[in-house]
């Protein structure tokens, strides 16, 4: 059997000039979000079947790359349906992994605790321009505080993230599923058909104001259908109105308090702007919810939201909890496209040493490259090659701007 030099579908090989933006990215990340108090934890790539399929992961539930038990376990004599070979899979998000982590120590850890988490997560998906199978997420979550202070800052560490990676003029759209709810109910749809109206109105970037429209009548009646998108269309885009800010009074939602504090201090240059079509497919979102859009990108790159009742199906008492992630592969693919150049990485020296170089200029060179490194520069030693042209080139391009050519006779 020929072997396979490409890479599965959906996955990728990094190059070193992607690694060395996506290494530099990470930095970045972790230095910020550390700043604002968050703290690095991990979670296994591996979880439990069941976790993995309690309903909470919504459609990427259906994404999962199972895994077959192992050993005396796997017993293939038998039955071998899925749910019989399998009892574990890859993770699909970090949200999910964090609920069940925080379960088992929570007696361990500060309250509220604001965990700082990032790695590689696995989806069965369809691969299309900055979506993959296998892809880095960066999450920020703040579990045990009810109020509105862990929105403020997720948005605000977040956006200082991107501007710190040159990013600028993007949006932060926000709403509030308590929100959404009240809307729909004002409207005349009963809460029974709450989820299906928000999976419609979900399709409004996609689809238009008309065919959500189209969508709903073809389920409910046209007076209600017509009242609710008035309702919904009439603040798209901006700041609450008076009646949007009764609307919030009215249900408890802290959106303006959120809105005005984060217009007021923040730092980075990006518009919030309060969007009531802003749904997020997840079902497991109680409050606000929020997403970074990116016009460069053409949809979102990132987005979160309060889902205060996800750790109470594994504790049985529900906890706070809200988070924000970073769309890691989108941003680096951005930065790709832009050509960026990581800053600030020092002085690169390369060395070509020309074959059969005496031993004791051999050692001056070793020694000349360890006090580089020794100062915190980059120095790499390599045989000369016969087209020194091209060689140079090459080490150009990934960022060496002192080249030293070592012969027998200097």
């Amino acid at each position: 059997m020929a072997l396979i030099k490409k890479p599965v579908t959906g996955m990728k090989d990094i190059l070193p000039d992607e690694m060395a933006v996506r290494s530099y990215a990470l930095s970045v990340i972790r230095e910020t979000y550390t700043r604002f108090g968050f703290s690095e934890m991990a979670t296994p790539h591996a979880e439990h079947i069941e976790n993995l399929l309690s309903k909470q992961g919504g459609e990427n539930e259906k994404l999962i790359f199972k895994i077959l038990k192992r050993g005396e376990k796997l017993d293939l004599s038998g039955p071998t349906t899925e749910d019989a070979v399998t009892d574990s899979g890859l993770r699909y998000d970090l949200t999910l992994p964090l609920c069940r982590y925080y379960s088992n120590h929570a007696s361990e850890l500060p309250s509220p605790f604001k965990a700082l988490q990032t790695g590689s997560v696995f989806r069965a998906d369809r691969p299309q321009r900055g979506r993959y199978r296998e892809f880095t997420q960066c999450d920020i979550d703040v579990l045990g505080d009810p109020s509105c202070l862990a929105e403020i800052d997720l948005i605000l560490a977040t956006t200082t993230v991107l501007k710190k990676l040159g990013f600028s003029g993007f949006s932060i759209r926000i709403n509030d599923r308590v929100l959404l709810k009240t809307i729909a109910k004002k409207a005349g749809f009963s809460e029974e058909d709450f989820e299906k109206v928000f999976i419609i109105l979900d399709k409004m970037d996609k689809i238009g104001v008309d065919g959500v429209t189209a969508e709903l009548k073809a389920s409910y009646p046209a007076d209600v259908t017509d009242r609710y998108v008035s309702m919904i269309m009439a603040a798209r885009g901006g700041k609450p109105g008076e009646e949007d800010l009764a609307l919030m009074n009215e249900c408890g939602s802290k959106l303006p308090e959120i809105i005005d504090t984060v217009e007021s201090v923040k730092t980075a240059d990006f518009r919030i702007v309060y969007d009531p079509t802003l749904v997020r497919g997840m079902s497991y979102y109680t409050g606000p919810i929020f997403e970074i859009s990116m016009d460069e990108y053409g949809g979102s790159v990132g987005g979160g939201g309060r889902y205060d009742e996800m750790i109470g199906k594994f504790t049985g008492q529900n906890t706070p909890a809200v988070g924000f992630s970073i769309g890691f592969e989108r941003i680096i693919m951005l930065l790709m496209e832009r050509g960026f150049k990581v800053p600030g990485s020092g002085t690169r020296t390369a060395f070509l040493i020309e074959k059969n170089l005496p031993a004791e200029k051999l050692r001056e060179v070793y020694s000349e490259a360890m006090r580089l490194r020794a100062e915190g520069q980059t120095a790499d030693i390599s045989l000369m090659k016969k087209n020194r042209k091209f060689q140079k080139e090459q080490l150009t391009a990934l960022g060496y701007t002192d080249i030293r050519e070592c012969f027998k006779d200097n």
